[in-house]
């Protein structure tokens, strides 16, 4: 074996055992840190190093996922870019653990603010893997993805493919407003756009199907609970339980209902 693959194979071998931590920003002040160690310990994690000086840092673990948080005094969660990704084999699991610290912290699910959660959902941008977003109390995203079985097929110009799980326009329209709700966070733009396609939708010549039309009122009503709109999202949610049908339109209502129901609890 010569040097360079010597080299080539301690590097291989390295990698392989390898363990990347995300480093995340949060205020400088201990009560920061604090909040934290509360929020981080309600969904799950431990706490597996803490130093006061002369840097304010805290690190949290559970078996792969692995974060650490350093102080940076002015930090303002609402001007965040801050992410990482947490790629898990089963993400209903994961949410489901995480969903219920936050109720026991705040007694709701938060979706608005930071803290904040998304619900589980394929994403067509994210080859159709199912994913959500947790934004913790410093405003860093967290975005848990459903690990792909196998490699992802790159697009055009390597891209990530973009990958709908098919239907007809309005099916489509919900897609793209759970990347711009969900993965860009823009709320608003979501709103204009799918709240845009229901309407094209029934104005056209036949009714959209109930397993397009349901989902697309569903995901509507959470948004504007997002965006602190109750009384739109209580309007949604009594059209969709207005909805008609039988067999799998009445199973696509129900599915629908159940992703929103708490929200408006």
């Amino acid at each position: 074996m010569t040097q360079d693959d010597a080299t080539t194979q301690g590097f291989e071998d390295a990698v392989a055992r390898a363990i990347m931590v995300p480093l995340l920003p949060c205020g400088g002040d201990e009560a920061d840190l604090d909040e934290l160690v509360t929020f981080w310990t309600a969904l799950g994690l431990e706490v597996t190093y803490r130093q006061r000086r002369p840097n304010p840092i805290v690190a949290f673990g559970r078996g792969g996922l692995q974060l650490q948080y350093y102080g940076m005094p002015g930090w303002d969660p609402e001007q965040s870019h801050s992410s990482c990704v947490v790629a898990v084999p089963d993400t209903e699991a994961v949410y489901e653990v995480f969903a219920a610290g936050l109720r026991t912290l705040f007694g709701r699910l938060p979706v608005s603010g930071a803290p904040r959660v998304t619900r589980p959902r394929r994403r067509a941008n994210n080859a159709g893997l199912s994913g959500f977003s947790l934004v913790d109390p410093a405003g860093n995203w967290v975005r848990v993805s459903r690990a792909p079985e196998a490699p992802v097929v790159e697009g055009e110009g390597g891209t990530t493919t973009w990958t709908t799980g098919g239907g007809g326009p309005l099916a489509r329209a919900t897609e793209n407003a759970v990347v711009v709700g969900d993965s860009h966070g823009d709320v608003a733009q979501a709103r204009k756009t799918l709240g845009g396609a229901v309407r094209r939708a029934r104005a056209g010549a036949s009714p959209p199907p109930v397993a397009e039309l349901a989902p697309a009122l569903a995901y509507l009503a959470e948004l504007a609970v997002r965006a602190g709109d109750p009384g739109s999202a209580r309007r949604l949610v009594a059209e969709l339980e207005a909805l008609d049908g039988g067999g799998a339109d009445a199973e696509a209502v129900e599915e629908a209902l159940r992703g929103v129901g708490e929200l408006l609890d």
